[in-house]
């Protein structure tokens, strides 16, 4: 199938992961953006999108406005009371309520072997976590969300293609765990507008990432009930983490900022809402991880 001229030179322009030349042309004016200097453009609003290209087109650059990930423009959504919706991350449809009536004190004891290995691997891994982000908890939920993204994707596919072999039915399984993975990208796009991470911290997150994807994968073909129980106990630590975080808001030393937009919109908070709100229903999402894991 041949690729239409706009979609194959914006999969040029991608590739690599090189920025996008509206995103260049906006970081060249001075433009702040509040994550790695610059934001990528497919983490912009459609607004913002329209901006950029606006902005390029005054310099004598092209008007094209390329409102998806394949340059491909999309049908035009709108929110319940008719004004446009401006993501294209996620659409009106997948928004949703957290519900905050969560059991914190939650534990699955382990018991068996696999519940043991389980468990004290998670513990291991939570030493040198501490260690290197000590309290600076807003990078570190930035960090692990990139990591907690990846079961959920990982089991999703390994089901698929079970589903496929097999020629049976999953159960429901393989939309509940792309939901999860889908879940944890959300909370990774939501504090990416609250946090800077420094550029070794963003370098660790392609080994971190690389090597927890393939012992997963290799861990879920070998045993599927010791992935799902390392999951489980990793969301009880992120629940841990969080309570950290909300302790750390009440006492002043993190800036209690307003909620980001994204987070606002996906989670149907109120206008007014802040990152303690947030990090609330992060920590309630955490716990229906845990739970289903």
């Amino acid at each position: 199938m041949m690729m239409t001229r706009g979609t194959s030179r914006v999969a040029r322009l991608t590739r690599g992961g090189r920025l996008f030349p509206a995103v260049k042309g906006a970081a060249a004016e001075g433009e702040k953006f509040p994550v790695m200097g610059v934001r990528w453009r497919s983490s912009l609003t459609l607004g913002e999108k329209g901006q950029v290209n606006n902005k390029n087109s005054e310099d004598g650059g092209n008007k094209e406005v390329v409102a998806s990930y394949w340059g491909i423009k999309g049908e035009e959504v709108k929110k319940e009371d008719g004004t446009p919706w401006k993501w294209n991350c996620f659409r009106p449809w997948e928004t949703y309520q957290a519900d905050l009536t969560i059991d914190l004190k939650k534990h699955h004891v382990p018991t068996t072997f696999l519940d043991k290995l389980a468990h004290w691997t998670v513990k291991s891994l939570r030493f040198p976590t501490d260690v290197f982000f000590q309290r600076r908890y807003g990078c570190r939920a930035m960090m692990l969300e990139t990591v907690a993204a990846v079961p959920g994707m990982v089991g999703g596919m390994l089901l698929h293609c079970k589903s496929l072999r097999r020629f049976e039915h999953s159960g429901g399984w393989i939309k509940t765990l792309l939901d999860e993975a889908e879940n944890e990208r959300m909370h990774l796009m939501t504090f990416m507008e609250v946090s800077q991470p420094r550029w070794y911290e963003r370098a660790l997150v392609f080994t971190v990432q690389g090597v927890f994807f393939n012992a997963y994968f290799l861990a879920y073909l070998a045993s599927p009930k010791l992935a799902h129980r390392v999951v489980g106990y990793l969301e009880e630590e992120a629940i841990h983490s969080y309570t950290e975080f909300l302790k750390e808001l009440d006492k002043g030393t993190i800036e209690n900022v307003p909620a980001p937009a994204i987070a606002i919109d996906y989670w149907r908070l109120p206008a007014d809402s802040t990152l303690r709100d947030v990090v609330m229903v992060v920590r309630a999402d955490e716990a229906h991880h845990r739970d289903v894991n």
